[in-house]
């Protein structure tokens, strides 16, 4: 038996019940890992509420994103072996001390990426690849807009997009998380809850507005997001934090200057192995160029996972958080 937390009704932070479960031994394709890190996501608390149902039904064990050590290999898996070092995103069941793992979804770590941080870069920081890389090419000199830039997502944003020669605008909550956001590579900060986010940007362009949008935020931020983006801009929803945009008019788009609006996965970006890899790869290069760091501001032990997500959901955290089995 190992510890585990799960979820048992849909809720708030207070269903997920740390308590012991069976893992038993990897099946075909499968790999046994001991966990030393796992990831916190917004996404995991779309699962624990059932804005994401469960594919596993409940309960469930949460949480999307880890890294460990293998221990045992199932039939079929050539690739990895016991002692190998991996970090994963895949399906549920990472908040736990061990876990089976799909052997194609797991990725050997490079040796100077410790367990902790391969937790806390690999959802996140392979969003940011495919986000920066993928769905929409950022070149130099774009003004590129990032809300929430003092997150988990939005601090690895902010330092890929710099890296790659843009002008970085975001949003964040406070003063202090706008400090945070510029020693990231944000360029400008700002404070949503004191200034008009769309006035500011028309202001910090000079009337040029941005290329490009990455919205993890959703339903308050939208649509007046679309008024930061100049035309053919593109508007990159990526999660939702404040609740779901909801359908609206595809003319909009037309009658803001004939804009793109995209709603991108990592699971569909990294749906083959070769892609995954190809993602991973290019995340570990940029953070062991040392062009992206990826800070672990906050760390719970695996019990105290419902004040993790309360931190969460509060905003009350800054970059990556991870759970300690």
């Amino acid at each position: 038996m190992v510890a585990a937390v799960r979820v048992h009704k849909y809720g708030g932070p207070e269903v997920l019940t740390y308590e012991d479960i069976e893992i038993g031994a990897p099946g075909q394709g499968q790999v046994k890992v001991k966990q030393h890190a796992c990831g916190v996501n917004f996404i995991d608390t779309y699962f624990r509420m059932g804005m994401y149902p469960s594919p596993v039904g409940l309960p469930f064990v949460a949480g999307n994103e880890g890294a460990g050590e293998v221990i045992a290999v199932g039939p079929g898996v050539t690739d990895l072996k016991v002692g190998d070092r991996v970090g994963y995103v895949t399906g549920l069941g990472c908040y736990a001390q061990e876990r089976l793992v799909p052997a194609d979804r797991a990725v050997k770590l490079p040796a100077s990426i410790g367990y902790e941080q391969g937790a806390a870069m690999m959802l996140k920081g392979m969003t940011v690849e495919y986000l920066v890389r993928r769905t929409f090419k950022v070149q130099k000199g774009q003004n590129v807009f990032v809300h929430a830039a003092a997150g988990g997502v939005g601090l690895i944003l902010c330092q890929w997009a710099n890296h790659l020669g843009a002008n970085v605008i975001g949003t964040v909550g406070s003063k202090d998380k706008a400090e945070l956001a510029k020693a990231n590579g944000c360029h400008h900060t700002i404070l949503y809850r004191d200034e008009d986010f769309v006035a500011r940007t028309k202001e910090i362009t000079k009337g040029a507005l941005c290329s490009v949008i990455y919205d993890g935020i959703g339903k308050t931020t939208f649509p007046a997001s679309l008024d930061c983006l100049a035309p053919l801009g593109m508007f990159v929803s990526f999660g939702s934090a404040s609740g779901q945009i909801d359908a609206f008019n595809i003319n909009l788009l037309q009658a803001k200057g004939s804009l793109f609006a995209t709603r991108p996965t990592l699971n569909t970006y990294a749906a083959k192995r070769a892609d995954l890899l190809d993602i991973a790869n290019h995340l570990f290069e940029v953070v062991l160029s040392g062009a992206v760091k990826i800070p672990v501001n906050q760390k719970y032990p695996l019990k105290d996972a419902a004040k993790a997500h309360r931190d969460l959901e509060g905003r009350g955290t800054t970059g990556s958080s991870i759970l300690i089995p």
